[in-house]
């Protein structure tokens, strides 16, 4: 069967990103098919080529942090500070459909490569800006990291409990999440552009993408006034809804349909708790909800939690065990979704590099990523020559420091 035909094929992406919002956002387009190239200082490229778990690789510009966000990639150095190196930039924009960039608001304006001008060189350009806050504003001009982000966005300020809490999630998310923002805005200024030629001018904000994850934890502010608090893993809209102790190890349960919470109540050989006076109705159980925890734990005590995701699923309770990410990404539905691909390693390692893949698949088939990440500017004389410039001009562009 011929594989579909990518979704992003034809579209020339310019991704002058660093670290992860902004990669995040490119490797997502390069794993729907965009010719995404990556646009990166000569000698230092991406920070994120010197961030990582493996120190060696780091050292060697390959850290960990960009291998898992650049697949696909075409690395391109050009020192946007030399004229030669920007008018390098305005010839490859004049040919692009995108430009991706997460500089502080202005930075790209006085090197005398901001919007209008951009615009001026290309019209149906596609210009997608990533920032902390956004390119107006009071705060504009802040620096601005994930934790920033998670912090003043009010996330974590209902992450842990009530002793643990303000607490930061364990990833990067408001990163990722802009990153996410920037893609879907990306893709859906260029079905705009496709109906009327116009480009765009995307202006994305890491804090209110924060803000918009929230999702019920603002709305149930924005609309009842009721400030949110802290609950550990319980659900706020249910109760039994949360993290439970098994005979040995965790188990989620959202039972948060009365239909759901009888029949956990029977397969754990509770019945008295679904007409006990306490819990019988959903708002008594929110009430109530650390004394039935304790009397679903008592009894769940009886088997593991592999068992009961088993037992409970199967009668269509919610339920499932609180994995560590080695042994999420071991699950066999992730393999059958070949959702992890394996790329080889840049440079002369004899060892496959494995990274994630998208989480949507289009006609059946799954977004893999079409090249392995690049070696900083690997690609730098090919796209020069697609640009137009002889081999004596990129001898010269190389010698003067502007690639």
């Amino acid at each position: 069967m011929t594989p579909p035909t990518p979704l992003l094929d034809g579209v020339r992406v310019l991704d002058l990103t660093n670290v992860l919002a902004g990669p995040f956002a490119g490797y997502q387009l390069a794993l729907q098919g965009a010719d995404v190239i990556k646009v990166e200082m000569p000698g230092s490229g991406d920070l994120a080529r010197q961030l990582g778990a493996d120190r060696a690789l780091s050292e060697e510009l390959l850290g960990a942090s960009f291998l898992a966000q650049n697949g696909g990639k075409r690395s391109l150095t050009l020192n946007l500070k030399d004229p030669e190196g920007r008018a390098a930039l305005l010839r490859a924009v004049r040919t692009a459909d995108v430009l991706l960039e997460n500089f502080r608001p202005g930075v790209l304006d006085r090197l005398g490569l901001g919007w209008e001008t951009l615009r001026a060189e290309n019209p149906a350009l596609v210009y997608c800006a990533i920032s902390g806050f956004g390119q107006t504003g009071p705060l504009r001009d802040r620096p601005a990291y994930d934790q920033i982000i998670q912090g003043l966005s009010g996330m974590m300020s209902v992450t842990g409990t009530p002793d643990t809490a303000p607490l930061r999630a364990g990833f990067p998310v408001a990163d990722t999440l802009g990153g996410m923002a920037a893609a879907y805005a990306v893709t859906a200024a260029l079905v705009r552009r496709g109906r009327t030629g116009e480009g765009a001018f995307v202006d994305v904000s890491m804090l209110e993408s924060a803000l918009t994850a929230l999702g019920w934890v603002t709305s149930n502010y924005l609309i009842t006034g009721r400030a949110p608090q802290p609950m550990g893993n319980e659900n706020f809209t249910a109760a039994p809804s949360g993290t439970f102790r098994t005979a040995d190890g965790h188990l989620n349960i959202a039972a948060n349909r009365q239909q759901q919470y009888a029949t956990l109540c029977r397969l754990t050989g509770r019945e008295d708790l679904i007409t006990d006076a306490r819990f019988a109705h959903p708002a008594d159980r929110k009430t109530h909800r650390e004394e039935l925890r304790a009397e679903l734990e008592s009894a769940l005590a009886a088997r593991g939690a592999a068992a009961w995701e088993e037992i409970l699923s199967a009668a269509g309770v919610p339920a499932a065990r609180v994995l560590s990410v080695p042994d999420a990404l071991d699950l066999d539905q992730l393999a059958e979704r070949d959702f992890v691909h394996e790329l080889p390693f840049p440079g002369d390692r004899d060892r496959p590099l494995r990274v994630l893949g998208g989480p949507l698949r289009v006609d059946g088939a799954p977004p893999v990523p079409p090249a392995r990440p690049p070696l900083l500017g690997e690609h730098t004389d090919t796209v020069l020559a697609e640009l137009g410039y002889s081999a004596a001009d990129i001898d010269e562009l190389r010698e003067r420091g502007a690639i």
